[in-house]
């Protein structure tokens, strides 16, 4: 088991760079982006419930059969807070009803179970925190960039949603909260989450995965704010960035 757990980092760490360059070529068709051309699909509330299940259920599972302690227990419900809401509620807010296609879903679902196998076994069969670690600055300070990031990345879904509700279905241009800097603030959030959770558990997956959110999302926030441009125009304020603020 732990040779698979030191190999599928080398192959999240590998897989990243690639991706990186590929998304900036390909646009991934769902969401906004939501094209035929990648074959069959189904309902988006229904896709993320399947490709976001294996970061629950893995990691429990290993918490289950692994040593547990007070400390790689609020890890994991740290984890879980962020995927239990992307599981389980995120996908009943969705508004928009593009479909997902299922080798999106196939993908994402195969990544997911790589991560929450990784992150899993990590905490429950390879960490060795002492009590007082949750007193230690790496660990206050990466919870604290966490759910700094969760709130960004909620508030901005919401935004959008609550925009929608106000003006129609459809896109809309988005003006408050983060949106006012960049085109993808849920993205950004997200990117601080995973920073957040490579700083606290202070570990080679907590960077592996950081690393390839950052991979997976800048590209996309990139296609998203051309996606802005040439749907709004002159509407679209020039100084707007694509995910880091005042940056990128």
């Amino acid at each position: 088991m732990e040779n698979i757990y030191k190999l599928l980092i080398g192959v999240q760490l590998i897989s990243a760079v690639f991706t990186f360059i590929a998304l900036y070529f390909v646009t991934a068709g769902y969401g906004r982006h939501s094209s035929k051309s990648w074959g069959f699909s189904v309902n988006p509330r229904l896709g993320w419930l399947i490709m976001e299940s294996p970061v629950v259920f893995i990691p429990i599972y290993f918490a289950f059969t692994g040593n547990i302690t007070n400390v790689t227990a609020t890890m994991l419900v740290i984890w879980l807070t962020h995927y239990i809401q992307r599981t389980f509620i995120y996908p009943f807010l969705i508004k928009g009803e593009e479909q997902m296609p299922l080798l999106i879903i196939l993908f994402s679902l195969m990544f997911n179970s790589m991560n929450g196998f990784i992150n899993g076994y990590y905490l429950f069969h390879v960490a060795d925190y002492c009590t007082s670690w949750m007193t230690d600055p790496r660990f206050i300070l990466g919870t604290l960039i966490f759910f700094t990031g969760m709130i960004i990345n909620i508030h901005s879904d919401h935004t959008v949603r609550k925009l929608r509700a106000e003006k129609g279905p459809g896109y809309h241009l988005p003006e408050k909260g983060m949106h006012r800097f960049v085109a993808s603030p849920n993205y950004f959030g997200e990117i601080l989450e995973w920073t957040g959770w490579a700083v606290l558990t202070w570990s080679l997956p907590g960077l592996a995965f950081m690393i390839f959110t950052m991979a997976n999302l800048v590209p996309r926030a990139h296609k998203h704010r051309e996606w802005y441009r040439k749907t709004f125009g002159e509407k679209y304020p020039a100084s707007r960035k694509r995910v880091f603020p005042f940056i990128y």
